[in-house]
């Protein structure tokens, strides 16, 4: 069984590079143009895709919640709602920033809060879709955007591991293709709150499904660990300036973050290996320097029977290694040799002169 992800045809699996998601979420400031920004900043940085976040407020929130007053200095309206609306992009900025983003040859989609926003989402293709955490519980969402039939992605921040299972069980027989992200839902969270070895537990679990990382830490280190445990999509959020109005943008990665996290995680993709131990050729040289050779330890004549306080060890490693220290022991010597004269198979006998 083989676990395996294809966004926009773009292959994610165990023996793959990280998939790397700039999540700008609302970062864009309600903002065609800042939003394009975003993308070409993180299409430089070298990132897999951008994703946004698509809301239908009238319909995901109560009126209560929606007409609440909201008087936090990130506010961009008076009332919660308000503030929602002026941070919602319309149809008509999706397919601005669809073809934007086709323009940059870099995958562009976003998360679905609610059923109206999953259906406008499908009505111009997305490649896939993002399932907040929040919504892990959200069974006839997920099931709905399931059967738009393109690759979910679930976070499962703020859940037990029962929770996953049952999102699992009810999304499979629809779509199997999903991946599940470990996440926390605090922003930031302590870094003894990442529970990273998650990864693990659910790759054991799922075996048929790929598996992340949806990292609200402020760094890139725990990405790459991330990765070393079986993560092969990254999301960390994304931002122009962590100083900019609004409560992401403290924990976002700016753009020379985005671009060492991706330098890194490519790197670890090499550096992990096949798991085979291997001797390379750019060793040779350093391995003599540093190793060591057999040698006499003082002036040694000919006939000499070896024992060990004729034998020395030391630098440079050009010579018999040490390890055969006990093959070498007892052998006479052919000819004589000087202190710090190396020893050769060649000037050992097994007979003693007579």
């Amino acid at each position: 069984m083989s676990r395996e992800l294809v966004i926009d045809g773009t292959r994610i699996a165990d023996d793959t590079n990280c998939y790397v998601i700039a999540e700008i979420g609302h970062n864009h400031q309600g903002d065609v143009e800042h939003c394009k920004r975003l993308f070409d900043a993180a299409r430089m940085a070298g990132a897999s895709a951008v994703k946004l976040q698509k809301r239908d407020n009238r319909s995901l929130f109560t009126r209560a919640a929606f007409e609440a007053p909201y008087n936090s200095e990130n506010a961009y309206g008076p009332t919660y709602g308000t503030h929602r609306e002026a941070l919602e992009f319309s149809r008509d900025d999706y397919l601005e920033l669809q073809q934007y983003a086709k323009s940059l040859d870099i995958t562009f989609f976003s998360t679905a809060f609610d059923f109206a926003s999953a259906d406008l989402l499908a009505e111009i293709d997305m490649p896939a879709y993002k399932m907040a955490s929040g919504d892990l519980r959200s069974i006839p969402l997920l099931q709905h955007v399931a059967r738009i039939g393109k690759p979910m992605i679930m976070s499962t921040g703020a859940s037990t591991i029962e929770d996953v299972q049952r999102a699992y069980d009810a999304v499979m027989p629809i779509n199997q293709q999903i991946a599940f992200l470990q996440c926390t839902a605090a922003y930031p969270p302590e870094y003894g709150q990442l529970d990273l070895r998650v990864i693990e537990t659910y790759r054991e679990r799922f075996p048929d499904v790929v598996v992340g990382f949806s990292g609200h830490d402020s760094g890139i280190a725990m990405s790459a660990v991330a990765y070393t445990l079986g993560a092969r999509i990254i999301e960390k959020h994304f931002t122009l300036n962590r100083a900019l109005r609004g409560t992401d943008h403290a924990f976002s990665l700016e753009p020379d973050g985005l671009r060492k996290l991706v330098r890194d995680l490519s790197r670890a993709t090499l550096a992990l290996g096949d798991g085979s131990k291997h001797f390379f050729e750019s060793e040779i040289e350093p391995s003599k320097k540093m190793g060591k050779k057999l040698l006499a330890a003082h002036d040694l004549p000919a006939g000499r029977v070896l024992q060990p306080g004729d034998v020395a060890m030391k630098s440079p490693g050009d010579g018999i290694s040490p390890y055969h220290l006990g093959d070498v022991l007892g052998k006479a010597l052919v000819t004589s040799l000087a202190m710090d004269e190396a020893l050769s198979w060649d000037i050992l006998s097994d007979r003693q002169r007579a």
